[in-house]
């Protein structure tokens, strides 16, 4: 079974920690691609999963549409914002603390699977993870990530966006998952491009505090089990 390294980052910076997805990323493919690579240096360069927080910031994929920001730079600088444009697929996005975000550098032929099952399957990580809590999250045609059902109340409603990158099959960028954070800093967009969809996170579902450890926990769980996998815990940048 494939073992893949967690490293927890905690509250970095979303540049920062590009740059160390990006090192990882580049590291993986050279290795898979190298026609010889020493023993203990292929042992070296492992399969990772990075877990965060970010401070408040927003990124637009290679894709996506500048007026999708609704806002200009002096408003995001007085709510203390930055804005990056970023190499992944998707629209826009926002992420700030109280979102788990995670960034897989897999090698998906290692694991056997193809790029399409890959996105599937984080997508049903967080099924899996948010149904743990008495959510029930599904997936929209058309369109990535975790969505929640309209109810009569309220619209089809995002929960959690995926936007991947990959190379040589290797992956990099990943999910956000809204745990608890701000929700008014999603109002200064259109997330994900979308106009007529909404945003919620599992407290404003729970209506009650949700404990970011609890669903780091859970999710690692779901993580293993969707991709047959085992993890190892580094705590360490």
């Amino acid at each position: 079974m494939r073992s893949v390294v967690i490293q927890y980052l905690g509250l970095i910076d979303y540049m920062e920690c590009w740059a160390l997805q990006k090192k990882l990323f580049d590291k993986l493919i050279t290795v898979k691609t190298a026609d010889f690579v020493p023993e203990y240096e292929a042992d070296a360069v492992g399969q990772t999963l990075l877990l965060c927080e970010h401070p408040h910031v927003y990124t637009l994929g290679k894709s996506g549409k500048e007026n999708n920001l609704l806002i200009n730079s002096e408003f995001m600088t007085g709510i203390g914002a930055e804005y990056h444009r970023v190499d992944r697929g998707g629209d826009i996005t926002y992420h700030g603390p109280g979102q788990l975000v995670g960034y897989p550098i897999l090698d998906l032929e290692d694991l056997g699977i193809g790029l399409k099952d890959y996105v599937h399957g984080l997508e049903q990580t967080i099924i899996d993870t948010i149904g743990r809590f008495g959510i029930r999250g599904e997936r929209s045609e058309g369109a990535t990530g975790v969505w929640l059902a309209a109810d009569g109340k309220r619209p089809l409603r995002k929960i959690a966006a995926i936007g991947v990158r990959s190379s040589h099959f290797v992956t990099m960028h990943g999910f956000s998952l809204n745990v608890k954070p701000d929700m008014k800093y999603f109002s200064y967009i259109n997330p994900c491009g979308f106009t007529d969809r909404g945003v919620t996170s599992m407290e404003q579902e729970l209506a009650e505090g949700v404990e970011m450890e609890e669903v780091k926990r859970l999710f690692i769980a779901e993580f293993e089990k969707v991709f047959g996998i085992t993890t190892i815990i580094k705590s360490d940048r």
